[in-house]
């Protein structure tokens, strides 16, 4: 992948979202061949013949990533995978920033003489690419309370051996071992035929197709009067509520909306969305929403500050990203247009996911009356850096590791233990279920027509 994706779903849906890199600036008409480093993110880029080549560095190595090809477009690139990248020129003639379409945030490039001596070299172990990987870029171990030193002292011998031998059963092994106690949901090792691993905080759940699909029929059978109506592939459903004036508006995803998965079409059907939900006169009618994020596997910030732009009258502060060196970024939420600008209650839990969180996060500051029922969210807020590992044997393995935090106005954030709710509500649990309630939905439509 070129530098990093946003996990959707995160590990019960094979992982499969847009990720991210996104800068600001002017385009150029043509951006100049050559060598660029992208600060914190642990990667090169090689611009020459309408082609845009990856590397994936540490101190250590230097791996072949991804290729875009030029687009047409001013600056622009795209990869097989269809993501839009843009290059533009920065401050000077060795400063450039990189955006791809759907993320939010910039990511600075540097101008390189060539690239690093490592590139070409001596190949490390997989073992030591992997721990150096995230000794360089992962942010939370002390929050975690991991000692990194430690782990690579207690595990490297067991990994030589095993890459030494050729046992891969037993090296995947081991790299599940070593990040298994970060109980993070963005950090995953996929190791082909030989094993998959990810998981996510403990006591939550992890959305997939089929708890989804739960989820939705008991909330059609025991909240809803009304059918939902589906768009964006199923992933947006809205009904109005048997309370007058009141609507819920469910989002599973933030992205996956449409089969060409590009984030063009997915924002495009987005506003489709959007504007069939929030027409004149269902906004002049509609006195409060409940936005259902409970069970979201994430997607797209992007699309995710979209649908906030919907739900406000007034810019407002969204959420500062930042990397280990850089200073924070901050996103704003400027509003679009058929906005509902009434009071809004949002319903989260262990099963809000990513950019699920990150809108969660975004509608935190939201002008108007707003308040978040249920659990706390999962947890991880960053894009990942899809990484190789080297080796022939290992071509069809890689390991994705978080960079970013996600911050508010006062600095905050909530990586590890999510966003909490103002009012706490259980949320699907098995007693949920078995006695047919839905306390966080009820908990929110009294909030809604209390007018407390």
């Amino acid at each position: 992948m070129i530098m990093q994706r946003k996990r959707t779903a995160v590990i019960a849906a094979a992982l499969v979202a847009i990720g991210a890199l996104t800068a600001c600036g002017n385009a150029a008409a043509d951006f100049p061949d050559g060598f660029w480093q992208v600060d914190d993110y642990g990667t090169a880029l090689a611009v020459h013949d309408d082609t845009l080549e990856t590397f994936q560095l540490t101190a250590l190595s230097c791996m072949k990533g991804e290729t875009a090809a030029r687009s047409g477009k001013p600056g622009g690139y795209v990869t097989d995978g269809k993501d839009v990248l843009t290059l533009r020129p920065g401050d000077g003639p060795d400063r450039a920033t990189l955006h791809i379409d759907g993320s939010p945030g910039d990511r600075t490039l540097r101008r390189l003489p060539a690239l690093p001596t490592t590139c070409g070299g001596t190949v490390p172990s997989a073992f030591d690419v992997f721990w150096q990987t995230f000794q360089e870029n992962y942010p939370f171990f002390a929050a975690k309370g991991i000692d990194w030193q430690q782990v690579r002292a207690r595990f490297r011998d067991r990994a030589i051996l095993a890459e030494q031998r050729g046992d891969d059963a037993e090296l995947f092994a081991v790299l599940r071992d070593m990040v298994a106690p970060l109980n993070d949901a963005h950090v995953v090792v996929s190791a082909g035929d030989t094993g998959f691993f990810g998981t996510g905080r403990p006591g939550t759940t992890i959305p997939g197709p089929q708890f989804d699909g739960q989820v939705k029929e008991f909330v059609q059978r025991r909240d809803l009067a009304h059918p939902l109506t589906e768009y964006a592939n199923g992933r947006i459903g809205y009904a109005d509520l048997p309370e007058q004036d009141y609507g819920y508006l469910r989002v599973s995803s933030f992205s996956g909306y449409t089969a060409d998965r590009t984030f063009a079409a997915d924002s495009a059907e987005l506003d489709r969305a959007l504007d069939a939900i929030f027409t004149a006169d269902g906004l002049s009618r509609l006195h409060g929403l409940v936005l259902d994020l409970r069970v979201n596997g994430g997607g797209s910030d992007g699309l995710g500050l979209q649908l906030a732009a919907r739900l406000t009258d007034r810019p407002y502060f969204a959420y500062a990203k930042k990397t280990r060196t850089t200073e924070p970024q901050p996103q704003r939420v400027e509003p679009d247009r058929a906005a509902f600008a009434g009071p809004i209650a949002i319903l989260t839990g262990g099963s809000t996911v990513s950019a699920g969180e990150t809108c969660t996060q975004a509608m935190m500051e939201r002008p108007s009356r707003t308040t978040r029922i249920g659990q706390p969210t999962q947890g991880v807020f960053s894009d990942v850096m899809e990484r190789k590992l080297p080796g022939a044997t290992h071509a069809g393995w890689w390991f994705g590791v978080p960079n970013e935090e996600f911050l508010t106005s006062d600095g905050r954030t909530f990586d590890g233990a999510g966003i909490p709710p103002e009012l706490t509500e259980p949320v699907f649990t098995d007693e949920e279920f078995e006695q047919q309630r839905d306390s966080a939905f009820d908990r929110a439509l009294r909030w809604l027509t209390s007018g407390a």
